[in-house]
């Protein structure tokens, strides 16, 4: 670590940097600064330039980075606020890494184990939600669901386009706006579905309606949205009704393996809903959507994945939480 900006420090404060001296005294070219909660600061390496700050509020934070799900503490740590960043944020993520994949020695665990009895434990909340009944079954997922989107539209709608579409845009030029480029997103995956006039579409895992709005207005279809969060579904049915559609696109509370009551449909989509499902569901995920397709229908999914031959963390990540 480069010289200390200001002393003296306090005994936890002189832990921490001890602790940080050894997880990050191997960091090649260190191109960024430490804050402690006392404002004792390391500058970047000599030559140099300081892409960020790692601000660490909470001296309980360090503990985080040396639990077994490391990449999991990091990131409820940061949700809790025990540490931020200013700067170039793109520039953590090698950091991050680093620190995630670090193999520690023996000799290693043992100097941090003896540094970190001296660290103040975590006792802020757990961020996480607590979600009872068996993993992915309908009540859970409800749950899980309503933990997550239910907070409020108002903070959605804070950081989302206008439609509010909750996943990756489809930038045609680097001189789209985020509106332009969710609007292209959307027509997108109508022409690839291939929308007619007067078609039956099922949207599993609808958000706030945006896509099942643009089809019904663009396409002429028959459009349903289907989700399990209240609050969307809540400001779905108003968009709806403020576009003059109700008779033509509609959302509804219902679990996707609850669809089959919906009867049939000419046309699928998923999207961003398929990393929710779980792997060991994904079967019956794609049974389901099967079983609502009328002969010669389509179904688009549309999820972030996972290559096969990627090898598989050795602990709890963040998305397998």
């Amino acid at each position: 670590m480069a010289e200390r900006a200001h002393v003296p420090v306090g005994k936890t404060a002189a832990r921490a940097a001890a602790i940080l001296d050894e997880l990050l005294r191997d960091y090649p070219a260190r191109d960024f600064a430490v804050e402690l909660w006392d404002r004792t600061r390391w500058e970047a390496a000599p030559g140099s330039f300081c892409r960020f700050t790692w601000h660490i509020k909470n001296p309980a934070a360090l503990r985080a980075m040396l639990r077994s799900d490391r990449e999991l503490a990091l990131s409820e740590s940061y949700l809790r606020g025990d540490f931020d960043v200013t700067g170039d944020l793109l520039a953590v993520f090698p950091v991050a890494e680093y620190l995630t994949e670090k193999q520690l020695t023996a000799a290693q665990k043992l100097r941090l184990g003896a540094l970190l009895l001296g660290m103040p434990s975590q006792d802020s909340g757990d961020p996480r939600a607590e979600v009872r009944g068996r993993l992915h079954s309908k009540s859970r997922d409800r749950q899980a669901v309503g933990f997550h989107y239910d907070v409020s539209n108002e903070f959605y709608q804070l950081w989302l386009d206008s439609r509010m579409v909750y996943s990756c845009a489809h930038f045609e030029s680097e001189n789209n706006t985020i509106e332009e480029a969710q609007e292209q997103k959307l027509d997108y995956i109508c022409r690839k579905l291939r929308l007619r006039p007067g078609e039956r579409l099922l949207d599993i895992g609808c958000g706030w309606g945006g896509l099942i709005l643009h089809a019904a207005r663009n396409y002429g279809v028959q459009a349903t949205g289907i989700t399990l969060s209240h609050r969307q579904l809540e400001l779905a049915r108003q968009r709806i009704q403020d576009a003059g559609l109700t008779s033509r696109c509609d959302a509804l509370l219902l679990d996707y393996r609850d669809a089959a009551q919906l009867g049939a449909f000419d046309k699928l989509v998923s999207v961003g809903m398929v990393e929710h499902v779980g792997e060991s569901n994904l079967p019956e995920y794609f049974r389901t959507a099967f079983s609502l397709l009328r002969d010669g229908g389509v179904f688009l999914n549309h999820g972030i994945g996972r290559a096969g031959n990627r090898k598989k963390s050795a602990h709890t990540t963040f998305t397998d939480a």
